[in-house]
């Protein structure tokens, strides 16, 4: 199936970002809303205590599955939030890199986000998405 997604570049605006700029759908698509991914086992405990970039890569996975529940893929993602609990840029970009990489070629407008804390025992990342599909 070819994605709903087509991604907007400007070459009026930095190059430095490592994503699209902006992302259109067409009428008729079905948007897809899934909830935060988290950095959850199946059983509720926290995955990859204290790593950031391990933390990422769980939450990339689950997005994933929830992403396939409703019948789509990453390559199906028009945008995507990054919540990282921590002050240092360090931290942050050792999450973005991982999500970054997960999504390739299929670079959505992002936003990336420190905040103070997020809402499970030792969360240090969550990836919030939408996506869209044809509707069928």
């Amino acid at each position: 199936m070819n994605s709903a997604v087509t991604l907007i570049r400007s070459a009026a605006l930095s190059d430095a970002a490592e994503y699209a700029y902006a992302a259109t759908v067409p009428a008729g698509t079905r948007l897809i809303f899934p909830a935060g991914a988290c950095p959850l086992e199946k059983d509720g405990t926290t995955a990859a205590v204290g790593d950031y970039a391990g933390q990422a890569a769980v939450c990339v996975a689950n997005l994933r599955t929830a992403l396939a529940e409703a019948g789509a893929g990453l390559t199906d993602v028009v945008s995507t939030r990054v919540l990282v609990a921590s002050s240092s840029q360090d931290d942050l970009v050792a999450a973005w890199e991982v999500v970054r990489d997960a999504f390739g070629d299929h670079d959505v407008p992002s936003t990336l986000l420190g905040v103070t804390v997020l809402g499970y025992d030792d969360q240090l990342v969550e990836i919030e998405a939408v996506a869209a599909v044809h509707d069928r």
